[in-house]
């Protein structure tokens, strides 16, 4: 086991390397879509909110799925988890790619995400099983380049996909991680957790609550959060009483990680809301078509995915606070300048979202060095794993309470003085709200964390390695 180990340290780099290729993808294949949903309804002669589920069935089944890989990884070798996960992912490609009906290639989308959410997990579980604490933010800060050039390839390869040929391609697109395979089986180790045996009752009670809950959300649906509610009940009392349980109750008792969980719940929201909203004012106020729209997007995500190892730098050389800080001032400066700006020349917009997705990836990379280090080695996987859950379930609420918002059109509300365009007033407003949330994410870390966290990483290892025991 040692050499095993030895081994896998020994090839963390070139896992790393690996890992920012299959992101690449994988985020791609989250986004490409979006693009040829109005292609894809024009087919199948759908309405807007049929062909939605193209983008809700793969999230609710990529959300679940994040959090039982994180379990399982407490079990199972990462690099057979991975196999499965590809290749069932690569099924659903072709099933996708094949289908002549829109119930087959939903089938197909459900089988892409059941098989790609196994990534968020390897994401987590590479930086923090194979890197020591003094250098898992730069590892984290890597797997944040895949996440960024991920984000600002899928619009314009999409784009470009669908105007030269059919969307189908798309699926076939999405074959393209199957190549990291081999390299993963090569280098990751054939280390197992010391998980017993698992609790399916309480994975599936689990997985009910999560697909209830984020099909209330984005099917605003009462049946949906009240069968949600009830199977969240059923499965606290599953975990209380099973022998195994799926979760263990001991990991919501940890308050770091609990508070970690709330504000990476915040953040998400936050960087979700962001993205989201983009598009809508850059239609509404600049009017531009969507192909614009990428150009202008895609600086900000550039610099997010070059610098994004200089912030993991940053957290492993002067702690994870000094980052909080630096994002947090990136974003407030950010969200300020759009209440204030919101509809000006889209050249001006493409250098303010650059402030805030390097803020948003500083953030990521904080939040998720910070919770890391709250967590055993033998919570890692099932902790990390909601973690990766609970940012699907925030960007979930998060873009929902924003459309109903903007479903609206108008607001009488103005909060900022600063504000000409009298249509901007309603896109103000909500930039307005994400400079409070900041500023709470920040007061609420600085008492959680702040003491520890200023310390580099290094200085705190010996403590770390003493919880773990």
């Amino acid at each position: 086991m040692h050499e095993l180990k030895h081994t896998g340290a020994a090839n963390a780099d070139k896992l790393l390397r690996i890992l920012v290729v299959t992101l690449i993808f994988s985020v791609m294949n989250g986004t490409m879509f979006n693009v040829a949903l109005p292609a894809i309804g024009a087919e199948f002669s759908l309405l807007p909110s049929q062909v939605s589920w193209i983008m809700t069935s793969y999230m609710v089944l990529y959300a679940i799925g994040s959090v039982v890989f994180g379990k399982l990884a407490d079990k199972y070798r990462l690099k057979d988890l991975l196999t499965y996960g590809l290749l069932v992912f690569a099924v659903g490609s072709i099933v996708g790619a094949l289908a002549n009906e829109f119930w087959v290639m939903i089938v197909g989308r459900i089988l892409q995400a059941a098989g790609a959410s196994v990534l968020p997990a390897t994401a987590m579980i590479i930086p923090i099983r194979y890197f020591a604490p003094e250098k898992r933010g730069r590892a984290l800060g890597t797997s944040a380049i895949g996440l960024a050039l991920g984000g600002a390839l899928g619009p314009v390869v999409s784009g470009l996909i669908t105007s030269l040929g059919s969307w189908r391609m798309l699926f076939l697109f999405s074959l393209l991680p199957l190549l990291t395979l081999p390299f993963f089986r090569k280098y990751l180790d054939d280390e197992k957790g010391t998980a017993g045996s698992i609790d399916f009752l309480g994975g599936l009670l689990l997985s009910g609550t999560v697909a209830c809950l984020l099909l209330a959300i984005t099917q605003s649906s009462l049946l949906m959060l009240a069968g949600g509610a009830v199977l969240l009940v059923l499965f606290i009392a599953r975990i209380r009483t099973a022998t195994n349980p799926f979760i263990q109750p001991e990991l919501f008792r940890n308050p770091n990680y609990v508070v970690g969980l709330l504000l990476t719940f915040i953040a998400t929201a936050m960087s979700f809301s962001m993205t989201y909203i983009t598009p809508q004012y850059l239609t509404a106020l600049n009017e531009l078509p969507p192909s614009s729209i990428g150009f202008v997007l895609t600086p900000a995500a550039l610099a997010a995915a070059m610098l994004g190892r200089k912030g993991g730098k940053l957290a492993d050389e002067h702690g994870n606070f000094t980052l909080v800080k630096t994002a947090s001032l990136m974003l407030l400066l950010c969200f300020m300048l759009l209440s204030i700006f919101v509809g000006v020349s889209p050249y001006a917009i493409a250098l303010i979202l650059i402030l805030g997705n390097l803020g948003q990836t500083f953030m990521s990379i904080a939040m998720s060095n910070t919770v890391s280090r709250t967590l055993t080695k033998e919570q890692t996987g099932v902790g990390m794993g909601l973690f990766s859950m609970l940012n699907f379930i925030s960007g979930a609420i998060a873009m929902s309470l924003i459309g109903k918002i903007l479903d609206n059109g108008s607001t009488t509300l103005r909060i900022n003085p600063f504000v000409t365009n009298e249509g901007a007033y309603l896109y103000s407003n909500i930039f307005f709200v994400l400079v409070l949330l900041t500023l709470i994410v920040w007061g609420i870390y600085r008492v959680q964390f702040g003491a520890a966290s200023t310390l580099s990483s290094s200085a705190v290892v010996s403590d770390i390695s003493k919880q773990a025991k």
